[in-house]
């Protein structure tokens, strides 16, 4: 298919992250994780709010009780959208692990809340995955992880995928919705050398996969049940980091990028790096699944 990219936001990140599309509010979500921000985004009146976070913020998902619950440096907060208080949940998680942060995370249609780390000096195998329950207890669910990014459920809620950036694949899980487990882990994509890494992303209703390729200057989209491309959204940035499905009918993609990194001849030839980018697609996405706080 042949995509018609716009420039959705002339808003430059260091680097954007954790596109959530809101239907209920038809408010879009992202986060600038080095920049410290986190944006809401209405596009019938092109209305633009920021919000501080105070530290690096990884991930972002309302709460069906109203607000956000966010994914800072050291663990789980909720934000207030009214007034932009933030307050604590559950942190120190990781104390002992003082270069890692959190990293990219989404809800189940449970209601928990799933988000991983990473180091920030590059060790490998530092991070983990957790998720945050209903209860606010935090669950380790997996261990040795590099980069923790891109989740994805299927519409059955029987398999769930992940990205762990470097090891260039995206992983499946047999996945059991009321007890949180996942088991029978195997490799269902790999992205070939030479066309980046894996990043974010995002399923569509017909069960495939949209992937967003750090350094491949493309979203991608996959067959999960026999690893094979279907398609390619191509960008004019080479760091693109997610996205998710928005808009009314939920059938239009909204990608998330950066300039973190870039030399300065770089980013001279991609002026847009860091902002916000759209296509119209033929398929269809799920609306976002909500923190079930109790």
């Amino acid at each position: 298919m042949n995509y018609n990219v716009e420039l959705l936001i002339n808003k430059k990140s260091i680097l954007a992250e954790g596109p959530c599309w809101d239907d209920q509010t038809q408010t879009f979500i992202w986060i600038d994780i080095v920049g410290e921000k986190l944006f809401v985004y209405r596009p019938e009146d092109n209305n633009l709010r920021t919000y501080d976070t105070g530290q690096a913020v990884g991930a972002a998902v309302p709460n069906k009780k109203g607000g956000l619950v966010l994914a800072l440096k050291d663990g789980f907060y909720s934000l207030n959208l009214h007034n932009g208080d933030i307050a604590r949940i559950h942190t120190g998680i990781e104390h002992d692990k003082k270069n890692n942060r959190f990293n990219d995370g989404k809800c189940d249609s449970y209601g928990r809340f799933w988000a991983g780390t990473m180091d920030t000096t590059g060790k490998k195998a530092a991070g983990s995955l957790y998720y945050l329950t209903p209860e606010l207890e935090v669950q380790n669910v997996l261990n040795n992880v590099s980069i923790s990014n891109g989740l994805a459920w299927s519409k059955d809620n029987k398999t769930m995928y992940y990205i762990d950036t470097p090891t260039k694949e995206v992983l499946a899980f047999d996945f059991d919705l009321e007890l949180g487990k996942i088991s029978n882990k195997r490799v269902v994509i790999s992205i070939p050398d030479g066309q980046g890494v894996p990043d974010g992303m995002t399923i569509d209703k017909e069960g495939m996969l949209w992937i967003a390729q750090w350094g491949g200057w493309c979203v991608s989209r996959w067959n999960p049940v026999n690893g094979e491309l279907l398609d390619r959204v191509s960008l004019p940035v080479s760091r693109v980091t997610s996205c998710t499905f928005a808009g009314k009918n939920l059938d239009e993609l909204y990608i998330t990028t950066a300039s973190e990194g870039l030399t300065k001849e770089e980013l001279s030839k991609q002026a847009n790096a860091g902002c916000i980018f759209k296509v119209k697609t033929d398929t269809t996405g799920f609306k976002v699944n909500r923190f079930n706080s109790i």
